[in-house]
């Protein structure tokens, strides 16, 4: 057998051998990556529930590249920019995870199943313990947002994908996922990669941030003792049918998300217990897997490859270091004003990533001061992180689109 008819065999490596080098490249790049995510995900230096599926995603997809009967080269995953009905039609009944993107991802049904089993899993009972230092701490967090909105539009985006790729601040992906599906069709699937990429990164990064920007005397000290009312599952209720009706009325575009996040506070709530296991079980871990497979088989060569992509990558760190250093600011107002009895390591947790900034807020006082906790503050935050996040992109969305 002669080697023209092994490369029309092995057609992953023929179509390495016939493309351009910068394909090549990019394609080898990537597989390395999604072999790093995964080794990353399964030490627990990432996520791993995210990063692995998202991982061998983006390395089968570089790999399994094929060559067409037309002469073009594909795969058989997804093809996330077809429009024609009738070419639609014909995708669906082959490529085996179009179905799922086309029914549940590009629609942004997969945001919501996230952010309903999110909800039940979610105590508000943090945030209306301490409903004034959360929502401060919430809100000098999205500093990323507000700031890379304008260095955005001075990089040359437009209006619409400079709102998109500024949600990346609030490190909270689902909602980055539905804003930039709104805002920016065109670059909603490089946005929602980087903005995932980044946010597992977080768990990483922000460890150095903190001990960077806050001494060690300090990052250790422990929070005062405090009288805390125990706020009752009726209490928690009305809190959600109140803030969810309120922030509906206020920012319409943004409803499923805060009807999805509050319906799973209510069923936890409500002692609901065979949906809430539902909804924090299958249904989340179900939807994050399918939302992780899905991200890494969108990270195919020619879509990375994208002129905007390197722009839309130095943009999604930029805004997660601002909003990283706005909850740090944040904190340290509240240490100042209580009379230095705040940590402001939990400002941290207001970038609403939950809840993977508050543990690392938690992890980073208790490297210190191991009987320190900090976790019900750093939670108060984080809640009313995504809380705020939801605010922020419903104003982009309702201002610009």
């Amino acid at each position: 057998m002669d080697g023209i008819d092994l490369l029309s065999i092995f057609q992953g490596i023929a179509t390495l051998a016939s493309s351009e080098p910068e394909i090549v490249a990019m394609r080898l790049l990537l597989i390395a990556l999604g072999l790093l995510l995964i080794y990353l995900g399964h030490k627990g230096i990432l996520e791993g529930l995210l990063m692995i599926p998202m991982g061998l995603g983006m390395a089968t997809v570089n790999a399994g590249v094929l060559f067409f009967e037309d002469g073009r080269q594909g795969n058989l995953f997804i093809d996330p920019l077809v429009e024609d009905p009738a070419r639609l039609m014909s995708v669906l009944q082959i490529d085996w995870l179009q179905p799922v993107y086309t029914l549940a991802f590009s629609n942004g049904l997969i945001a919501c199943l996230v952010f309903m089993g999110i909800g039940a899993l979610l105590d508000v009972g943090y945030v209306m313990a301490r409903p004034f230092q959360s929502m401060f701490i919430a809100l000098c967090a999205e500093l990323g947002t507000v700031a890379t909105f304008p260095m955005a539009r001075a990089l040359g985006l437009s209006l619409n994908d400079s709102a998109a790729v500024a949600t990346i601040g609030g490190a909270d992906g689902p909602m980055i996922l539905f804003t930039s599906l709104i805002l920016s069709e065109d670059l909603f699937v490089p946005i929602t990669v980087v903005a995932y990429l980044y946010l597992g990164l977080t768990y990483g990064g922000y460890p150095y941030l903190i001990k960077l920007l806050v001494p060690k005397r300090i990052r250790g000290m422990r929070m005062p003792a405090e009288p805390v009312r125990e706020v009752t599952a009726g209490e928690k209720i009305a809190f959600c049918v109140v803030a969810c009706t309120l922030l509906s009325l206020l920012f319409p575009v943004a409803a499923p998300l805060f009807l999805s996040l509050f319906v799973g506070v209510v069923v936890r709530e409500s002692n609901l217990r065979n949906y809430a296991e539902l909804f924090s079980g299958p249904l989340l871990y179900g939807a994050t897997f399918f939302l992780g497979l899905l991200l890494g088989v969108l990270c195919e060569a020619n879509t990375i490859l994208n002129p905007d992509v390197l722009l839309l990558l130095v943009l999604g760190v930029s805004a997660l270091t601002i909003s990283g250093l706005g909850g740090l600011a944040g904190g340290y107002i509240l240490y100042f004003a209580t009379g230095k009895k705040f940590n402001p390591v939990i400002g941290i947790a207001g970038v609403s990533c939950l809840p993977t900034t508050a543990k690392v807020a938690q992890k980073c006082v208790a490297e210190v001061t191991p009987d320190a906790v900090i976790l019900p503050h750093a939670l108060g935050a984080s809640i009313s992180g995504v809380i705020t996040s939801a605010i922020f992109a419903g104003i982009f969305i309702a201002a610009i689109n």
